[in-house]
């Protein structure tokens, strides 16, 4: 192990230690034995209360929100949820909406009172955002006029209030937040006790087949992460003096730019939820546009900015054609997907102050794995970092035996941060965990000496385009309802900005255009799953001895037309 290794570990050891702040001890979770923080808030609601102040913390254009504001406008909702709305611990409340205050208000709102709150993907179609309110049970919905529009295409689902959020003219739904919060007023929130143990938070993740799933998380899984990050960072500043946030006494305060949604654990964990113990500003953005990101950054005087490399690279390009001031970016991070190591030195070149970081994480993990920033990413930029202190990593081989550093198998990962199931589906929950109670992540991975992770191919038929995960076998399934569809085989593209796109290879019983099929399936589909990339046969697809598609091949035989390789 490396001098810089072996000095990080010293330096958690020690802030870990009894009665330091981030103290770590043993406990037996739901699965087995874990490290986690004694000191942790006992729930979302305690770090809500624990940080409210008259410190600037949401500002979504001229609309500007201290902690106390959002906490005040939260318990309105909350008496709202209880009150009016019938809401009782354990039930569901969507939110599907782009990234407005309300969004996150809500979020506190439902969290408080000991509801799980559902992050709705806002990006679903009709028959996705049906599926995800009949699943998760959900008896109050939060929505947006994109969304409350969609909603309308959707069958009546039983028992569910709808709040509209953000709409003027005629009502379409029965609860218009506005009016309701100011008929209520100011109000405190219901006063309900929740457990470290009680259920929080339901994201939906796709998975390689079918619908995708929701995954259920407490109240604890979801604050050991963000303290897991907070004592990391830390760690970072004493062992390098690298800081990301700015030093006391600095005329800028702690900021942060919003510019991926908030129904991803990146947004919700790293950048929303992440801010309440820093007191850092948000600033929100609807919908990424890199030259507002750029103007955002220059006038609100934002030091951390954190997307998918699809997102961090049109920064770095925006910020190489303004010329804009964005130096008091002090970082650059990233997540979802993996960055190619010319955006590392990029992101490093270009900003003067800003330094780049990532990390791997799942919805499953909460977002926390592991984490790597500045010299330690730019020298090694095909790394994901070292596991974070309360994180286990193994690499296993086929029969479920850890394998030595370096040698490749799939990932598994242990932790206090562990999602506890998937919701309404226990058989995939099971199939998702060793009998000793690692989590199967589906990623090809091995561990180099210093304890570094390195992710190199994945076990699961999944694509990452732009951050969001898409099941193959979904794709597959929606083109096979054509009509004219023989057989389908869905695929990762290799593509500079968003890391991968789709791609299929499609058998067709009569002649059928590539335009058609993306129309069709976009009845079927969200927009970001429907194929770019359509190869169209006239003869059955290639298959091994046993019947199995030899989708390699055709993905090899597809980029190499499209000149890609």
């Amino acid at each position: 192990m490396h001098d810089a290794a072996a000095a990080r570990l010293d330096i958690i050891a020690r802030a870990t230690a009894p009665g330091q702040p981030y103290e770590l001890v043993q406990r037996t979770d739901i699965r087995g034995p874990v490290r986690t923080f004694v000191n942790a808030p006992r729930s979302l609601r305690q770090l809500y209360t624990d940080t409210v102040s008259d410190a600037e913390f949401i500002v979504s254009g001229d609309e500007r929100w201290t902690f106390a504001d959002a906490w005040r406008d939260a318990s309105t909702i909350g008496h709202m949820l209880v009150h009016e709305c019938g809401v009782q611990p354990g039930d569901r409340v969507a939110i599907s909406m782009r990234n407005y205050p309300e969004w996150m208000l809500a979020f506190c709102a439902a969290t408080s009172v000991g509801a799980v709150a559902v992050a709705m993907n806002s990006l679903w179609n009709a028959e996705e955002m049906t599926y995800g309110l009949e699943d998760s049970g959900a008896t109050v919905l939060f929505a947006d006029r994109e969304r409350l529009e969609l909603l309308e295409q959707c069958p009546v689902i039983p028992g569910l209030t709808v709040v509209e959020v953000r709409h003027t003219g005629a009502p379409r739904a029965e609860v218009n937040l506005t009016d309701r919060m100011g008929a209520i007023g100011a109000v405190p929130m219901p006063d309900v006790d929740i457990d470290p143990n009680d259920p929080a938070l339901i994201l939906y993740t796709s998975g390689s087949t079918g619908h995708p799933k929701g995954v259920l998380s407490s109240h604890h899984n979801v604050l050991v992460a963000l303290m897991a990050w907070e004592l990391e960072y830390g760690t970072l500043a004493e062992r390098s003096g690298v800081r990301v946030s700015p030093p006391e006494g600095s005329p800028v305060g702690p900021a942060t730019l919003l510019g991926i949604p908030l129904f991803h654990v990146l947004g919700l964990h790293a950048v929303f939820l992440g801010s309440f113990r820093s007191q850092r500003k948000t600033v929100t953005m609807l919908k990424w546009d890199a030259a507002l990101a750029a103007e955002l950054i220059e006038r609100e005087q934002i030091v951390t900015f954190t997307g998918p490399p699809a997102v961090t690279g049109d920064l770095v390009r925006e910020a190489r054609r303004a010329g804009r001031d964005l130096s008091t970016l002090l970082t650059v991070g990233g997540g979802g997907a993996a960055r190619a190591p010319e955006q590392v030195r990029q992101i490093d070149d270009t900003f003067d102050t800003a330094i780049p970081n990532t990390g791997w994480g799942m919805t499953e993990t909460n977002a926390i794995g592991t984490l790597i920033v500045g010299s330690d990413y730019t020298d090694r930029p095909l790394s994901s970092g070292p596991p974070l202190a309360v994180i286990d990593l193994r690499v296993v081989d086929e029969s479920g035996a850890p394998l030595p550093a370096g040698e490749r198998g799939e990932l598994q990962v242990r932790g206090p941060s562990m999602f506890r199931e998937y919701w309404n589906k226990p058989e995939a929950t099971a199939s998702s965990f060793a009998e000793d109670g690692w989590f199967r992540t589906g990623d090809v991975a091995f561990i180099d000496d210093d304890g570094h992770l390195f992710i190199v191919d994945r076990i699961k038929d999944l694509i990452i385009r732009g951050g969001e995960n898409i099941g193959c076998g979904g794709v597959e399934a929606a083109l096979a309802a054509h009509p004219d569809v023989v057989e389908a085989a869905v695929y990762a593209v290799p593509d500079e900005r968003l890391g991968e796109e789709v791609g299929a290879t499609v058998y067709a019983s009569s002649p059928i255009d590539a335009d058609e099929l993306r129309a069709f399936l976009a009845g079927h589909l969200a927009r970001f799953e429907i194929p770019r990339y359509i190869s169209l046969r006239d003869e059955p697809l290639p298959r091994t001895g046993s019947g199995k598609l030899l989708k390699r091949q055709l993905r090899d035989e597809a980029v190499a037309e499209l000149g890609l390789d």
